[in-house]
Formats: structure tokens, sequence, C-alpha cells
């Protein structure tokens, strides 16, 4: 249903093959070797528990992917048409590029620029880039780029060195340089990373919109990438952006977003520099009853979504314009390590916002939006209790029920992928583990994070902040959050035990049988009382 841009990554046929042989021959053990007991009537607390989990939160990706079906069959092609036939009327009066860049690649910026100025010289609207750039080597590759396209003349360049203490600052310093230019009235501002290629038509195909809907605050698009590492690297990238799509076009139909990546998105510039969506940006932060007052290192997207969010400004998904990101791990090698940082830091971001947001109510951005907002809250549990129960049962009631568990991931998890696959136009089989990898150990880290949301790194510019300066109250703070952290695991699985039936409450002969060993608190002799 979309057509991805021709140069992203993904798996070669070889490791496709090999995966296939592997699975086919997982399954054939399966099916061979699958007992005939798990479906006796003891098996019944575990289809319970993974039936009922299961039903509700399938059932609610269902609901999600088929409103993602409607937005891109129905509704957005509508709008696309309406769109494209506003033509030069569609363009905004003014345009700003606001791009940040650390430490880039010199060819990747090279090709970043080149499809950013060849975009904005074809657009033909008077256009003003700010390059928030780290070093000198970014502003001689511009300019070699401007060189090449013969200094287009609706375009202005601005260079701002960064400070070095992250995104936000950086931001907020372009922001308040446009503010001061005064945009003219229906002025747009581009936000982008300084490692995003613009694919051809990527500002006529999106802009215009604006021009349809008056309360529309913000946009953002669809996502591809060029990766830099392993198979499974690139194929993480792909079905993270293949998930990204469908839950973006689910959440278009509300007219709001959970999220507006700062990897491209487009807002109004009266909006964007409002000096509280400036301050928002440069200075985000939350006062929490445990962690107190601290700022946000991370996570600009979510501050900007969150301010256009409460003062009920509408928002856009434009699924069939692509930017590409080159994409990377921190650790090339180390697949599990890098992307467990990079989990972590979004997830981070995630939780820090949602409460607020979750507080103002569904009256600014509608019941469904609102209720998806506490659903990130919740799958993150309820993620946990299949993959809990299937060790339990197994370790307790009877081993071959994993045999069950395995053929129900395989299942349920193909279904997905296919869905997914469906929408995003490819399919790659590693996308089955993948996908699996990403809800159990995504859950898992983000009730990692939930106690210990104050923590933040940024691993690209070597920053981290959130904790006390004091070494002690520092270490106050991590001891609670294991406590915490220890506490709700242990009531979980000891609701699962209940559930399964591992562990059960004594029963009336039970307590017989004690009361006559002597073993219970009422039959226990009473102490003899000094004379």
């Amino acid at each position: 249903m979309s057509n991805l841009p021709k140069h992203i990554s993904v798996a070669s046929k070889a490791t496709e093959l090999t995966v296939l042989l592997l699975m086919l021959t997982i399954l054939t053990v399966l099916i061979s070797e699958l007992p005939r007991e798990v479906f006796s009537t003891e098996s019944k607390s575990f289809f319970l528990a993974v039936g009922v989990v299961g039903s509700w939160r399938y059932s609610w990706w269902f609901v999600q992917a088929l409103r993602s079906v409607w937005y891109n069959r129905r509704i957005f092609p509508r709008m696309r048409a309406e769109a494209d036939a506003l033509g030069e009327q569609g363009k905004p009066a003014e345009l700003y590029v606001l791009c940040t860049s650390f430490r880039i690649d010199p060819p990747v910026c090279y090709r970043v620029y080149d499809a950013l100025i060849r975009e904005v010289a074809a657009y033909g609207v008077p256009s003003t880039i700010f390059a928030s750039v780290s070093d000198q080597t970014d502003v001689d590759i511009i300019g070699h780029v401007l060189q090449d396209h013969g200094w287009p003349s609706n375009i202005e360049l601005r260079y701002m060195f960064q400070k070095g203490d992250g995104k936000r600052s950086a931001m907020a310093e372009v922001l308040r340089a446009i503010s001061r230019r005064t945009p003219a009235p229906g002025a747009l501002l581009i936000s982008m990373d300084g490692d995003i290629l613009l694919e051809p038509n990527t500002l006529e195909r999106s802009l215009s919109f604006f021009a349809l809907r008056d309360d529309l605050g913000a946009l953002t698009t669809n996502n591809s990438a060029i990766v830099t590492g392993s198979d499974a690297t690139a194929e993480w990238y792909d079905l993270r952006y293949a998930q990204r799509h469908l839950v973006m076009s689910s959440m278009s139909v509300s007219e709001r977003l959970l999220v507006l990546t700062g990897r491209y998105s487009v807002f109004r510039a009266d909006l964007a520099t409002h000096p509280t969506f400036i301050g928002m940006v440069e200075s985000d932060h939350v006062n929490h009853w445990r962690f107190g007052d601290f700022k946000f290192l991370s996570g600009d997207d979510k501050s900007t979504w969150y301010w256009l969010l409460k003062n009920g400004w509408k928002m856009l998904y434009i699924p069939d314009v692509f930017v590409t990101g080159f994409e990377e791990l921190p650790d090339r090698k180390r697949f599990f390590a890098s992307t467990t940082d990079l989990m972590r830091r979004w997830y981070g971001n995630m939780l820090r916002t949602s409460g607020r947001a979750i507080a103002l109510g569904p009256r600014p951005m509608g019941l469904f939006t609102w209720w998806s907002l506490v659903d990130q809250r919740l799958s993150m549990w309820t993620t946990l209790i299949g993959p809990t129960v299937a060790v339990l049962v197994t370790l307790f009631i009877r081993p071959s029920f994993i045999f069950v568990y395995v053929l129900w991931i395989l299942m349920t998890r193909s279904i997905s992928t296919l869905i997914l696959a469906w929408q995003r136009g490819r399919y790659s089989l590693l996308w089955i583990p993948l996908i699996y990898y990403n809800q159990v150990y995504g859950a898992l880290l983000k009730t990692w994070v939930s106690f210990r949301f104050n923590r933040q790194k940024w691993s690209r510019q070597g920053i981290s902040a959130g904790e006390p300066d004091s070494l002690s109250a520092a270490r106050r703070q991590r001891r609670m959050g294991h406590l915490l952290h220890g506490f709700h695991v242990c009531l979980m699985v000891f609701v699962l035990l209940l559930a399964t039936g591992v562990l059960r409450a004594p029963d009336r002969v039970s307590l017989q049988i004690l009361d006559l060993g002597g073993l219970t608190p009422a039959s226990a002799p009473a102490p003899e009382k000094s004379s």
C-alpha cells in the first residue's frame, strides 16, 4: 500500500532463505513432537490466561490495523486529491528549515544538503535554511552543495554553531532567530535531523495540507532507512517503520498523533515561534513525586507534540511521502546492546511525557487518542503475561506446554507480520522473530525505565542527565527504583501463580489435615503461664 524508495536497506536473499529453512525446521519439530496431553483439562489455566489476555491485546491491535487501512484506503486519498488540486495556492508565503547536525559523516552531510537544497530550490518559495552545525567541516560541505546548485535565488542560508549541550538548546536558538525575523502569515517551519534525506517532491506533496486545514498545527511523513550494519539491523529498522506506519495511520483518523517525529516534521511557523513553544523545546521538565523537578535531555519531538496536543491543535500523518534516514546502531557489532540503548532512550521519552498527556483527559485530544496513551502504559505489563504464564506452566505443571506457546508465537507473529507487510509493501521473514523481540524485550525495558525514567543518556553526544548531583541522593533514588520495580514484578508473578493454579490457597481438607497435625496456629499449644 506504500511505494517505498528503492534505495532502502533490506536483508539479503541468502539470509531470508536461511531464516525460512530454520523456521520450517522448528515448525516441523513442533508439530511432530506436540504431545496430545497438552490439550487436557489441566491446560485450561494456560489457555485461559494466554487466550484472554491475547484476545484483548490482539483485538486492540486489529482495531488499529483496521483504522490504518480505513485511513490509507478511504480518508487519505480524498485529502490527497484536495491537496494536489490546490496547486500554487497550496504553497506557503515563506518557508523556514531547521536542520540540526552533530558529527555527521561528510558524505552523508553532502547527500542530505544536496537533496534539501534541490527540493527547496524546486519548490520556489522564499526560504531560509538554518543549518545548526557542530564544526566548520559542515559549513564547508554545505558551501560546496550551494555552489554545485548555482546558489539558488530563493534560498538564504544561515549557520548557527551548537553549544554542545544537546539538540534542545540548538533548536531553541534557531527558533528565536526565526521569531526575530517575524515570519509572514501562513509561513511554515520544517524541523529535520542532519541525517535525513528528502525524497523527490517531499515538499510539493506534503506542505499543501496546511492550506486545506486552518486548524492543522503540524504533520509528519512516512519513514524509510539506509542502514549501515547487518541484515538483522536493516530489518529491525524497517520493521519499526512498518509498525510506525500502521499506528500513525490509525491515529491520523482521529487527527491526532502519539508523537511528532524529530527526524522530519512540519509546523506552522507562528506556533513554532511562540515563546511557550520555544520554552518547552529548550527547557522541558516535569515534577515527579520521587525524582523531584528534572529537565528532559532528549525527546524534543515529544515536547513539541505535547504543546500542540495541550493547545488543541490537530496533527496529520502523510503516508505516501517518505523521508529516508541514514541509520547506524551506536555499536554495529553489538546488536543487542545497541538496540537496548536506543529502545531505553525512546521509551524513556515516551514515559516522561505520556503521564502528563493522560492527565489532560480526553477532551483536548479525543477518547481514542487518550485511551491509546493509557494503553501504552498498560501494554508493557500485559505483554509480559503470556511469556510468564508459559514459563510457570512449563516449569510447574507440564513441560510440553512450551511447544504450544512456541506454536502460538509463530502463528500470531506471522499474522501480524503479514498485515504489516501488506501495509508496508514488502515482507521479511526476519520480522517474525524481531517483532517478538520488540514486543517482549521492549516491554521488559519499558517496565525497567518506568521506575527510572529520570535517568537519561544521549549516546551520540556522550551526555547524560536527570539524577541528583549528590552521589548519595542518586544512590537512594536507584535503590528505591529497584525496590519498587521488584515489588511490582513479584506482585504480577504472584497473581499469575494463583491464576494458573501453580499456587493454590489451602482448601478445607488441607486445613483439617494441618489441624490434625498440630500445624495450624489455632491448634498450637498455648504458652504455659508462669507461677
